[in-house]
């Protein structure tokens, strides 16, 4: 199953990748124990972790979104043929994306929302597509939200120094300002509320402008966290961070609210890159939360 239906919004799963991406759980999430990922080898591979070599699986997906008559896309995933010199794993791929939407039902045209939860390198890649030498806005008709704390940290003209360092160099050049500069940009802070069952919210400390997006409609609840979670792992042990945070008090912090609010209102929990099932409920386990259930998505099966 690639689709489910919360309320009156379908919510169905597009994959760009799926594999290893060359770290161990020392590496990606330095914060946790290595006892939590021993104990959990058995659940945690293959969809999140390989066995054999150590190293972390994770999943570049989109979630395409349908609400009240309008075509979304949470978050773009790396896109095709970007220079990426260090990031090296996701530098000038050629991946059937597109294809995907286009199963999916989804031509660049129909989108009528892209969100980028924050600006990092596999969040916005296909925000653009390379047409001959330019980068060009890959969804004409879409308007991108995008975080103004992020789109203000992330210019290169504002000098700021990232804890990434150079991790998300032309990233800001080639797949954010071609769309600002197309008048298609539009830069929220706070909150903002796209329809009656959706609403973007600040969550910051994964990045200063990172979001979640939550839906409420009828009965079902569901929130799209970004980054806030990488691995399962991070809702075992809810103060582990991956390597990427830049606030790293903040960002733990604003999981346990996130996570909190997910477990009290039985929220589904839709992370950028869990493999596997891709969503999950969870509730409050003593100082931290469990996974009660897995959303009915059929995992992935083979590394793409």
């Amino acid at each position: 199953m690639e689709q489910i239906i919360l309320g009156d919004v379908s919510v169905t799963r597009v994959r760009e990748y799926f594999g290893p991406v060359g770290m161990t759980p020392g590496t990606f999430f330095p914060d946790s124990s290595k006892d939590v990922w021993e104990a959990g080898r058995d659940w945690l591979a293959p969809h999140f972790l390989d066995a054999g070599t150590g190293i972390v699986h994770s999943a570049i997906q989109t979630w395409l979104l349908r609400s009240e008559g309008r075509t979304i896309l949470v978050d773009t995933g790396v896109g095709n043929h970007k220079e990426r010199p260090y990031a090296p794993v996701w530098s000038h791929l050629e991946t059937d994306f597109l294809a995907g939407l286009a199963r999916a039902g989804v031509r660049p045209e129909d989108v009528d929302i892209v969100i980028n939860t924050h600006l990092h390198v596999d969040h916005v890649g296909w925000n653009t597509y390379l047409d001959g030498r330019q980068w060009v806005p890959t969804f004409p008709n879409a308007t991108y939200l995008m975080p103004k704390d992020d789109f203000d940290f992330w210019n290169p003209g504002n000098g700021h120094r990232p804890l990434l360092g150079r991790g998300n160099q032309n990233v800001f050049e080639d797949s954010v300002a071609p769309v600002h500069r197309a008048g298609l940009t539009r830069l929220w802070e706070g909150s903002h509320r796209i329809d009656a069952n959706l609403r973007l919210d600040a969550a910051p400390g994964h990045t200063p402008g990172s979001s979640v997006l939550t839906l409420t409609s009828g009965t079902d609840r569901a929130v799209f966290v970004g980054d806030l979670l990488h691995s399962p792992v991070q809702i075992l042990e809810p103060d582990v961070n991956s390597c990427f945070c830049e606030d790293p008090a903040e960002a733990r912090a604003t999981r346990r609210e996130v996570l909190g609010r997910a477990a009290d209102t039985h929220a589904l929990v839709f992370p950028a890159h869990l493999g596997g099932h891709g969503a999950a409920e969870v509730v409050r386990d003593g100082n931290a939360f469990a996974v009660k259930d897995w959303a009915p998505f059929t995992p992935y099966t083979e590394q793409h």
